[in-house]
């Protein structure tokens, strides 16, 4: 029965060190990873809308189903919203800048599952699909042609746009 114990007592034991010194580990860089992904939105926010000065974040309640935050232009430049919608891999999140006129400034991609050269055709940042929505408005985001062997990630992208360009005119101000 001793020899039994003795390995489990002993490899519990060390689990819990582990345990303990990686829980320790998160604690001290949890507030260096948040303060990265913050950076990196903020990136993100100015990229899309490269004309606004500063960014006030809005309510979203009553916002369109998968809108995760909006910010609007403290010079009127417009709002950034920062979308999520399934594809086919799993969820893709966006981030689209949109003008006063209710038009699309930029968009890029944040994160996707999709797959890897035949999904990320519609989602990758330097495949140039992005850009065949800057200068368009709901109807002609919904227009843009979908991504041969890339139908449901490419609409889902559509879609993402579609949603971010309703949430703008639902904030007020966008004349769409």
């Amino acid at each position: 029965m001793k020899e039994l114990l003795k390995p489990i007592i002993v490899l519990a034991s060390i689990c819990l060190v582990v345990t303990a010194m990686l829980a320790y580990v998160n604690q001290i860089t949890q507030s260096v990873i948040i303060k990265a992904e913050e950076q990196a939105a903020a990136a993100a926010r100015s990229e899309v809308l490269p004309d606004a000065e500063k960014f006030e974040k809005l309510d979203i309640s009553g916002m369109p189903e998968g809108v995760n935050e909006i910010y609007k232009a403290s010079n009127d430049a417009g709002y950034v919203v920062q979308v999520h919608t399934k594809g086919y891999g799993g969820d893709i999140k966006i981030i689209c800048g949109v003008g006063p006129d209710g038009r699309v400034k930029g968009v890029k991609t944040l994160s996707h599952s999709e797959t890897t050269g035949v999904g990320t055709k519609a989602v990758d940042n330097n495949s140039g699909y992005r850009d065949k929505f800057v200068g368009k408005d709901k109807q002609g985001a919904l227009a843009v042609d979908t991504i041969t062997g890339a139908t449901i990630s490419s609409t889902a992208y559509k879609k993402a746009v579609a949603i971010a360009l309703d949430a703008c005119k639902m904030a007020g101000e966008v004349k769409a």
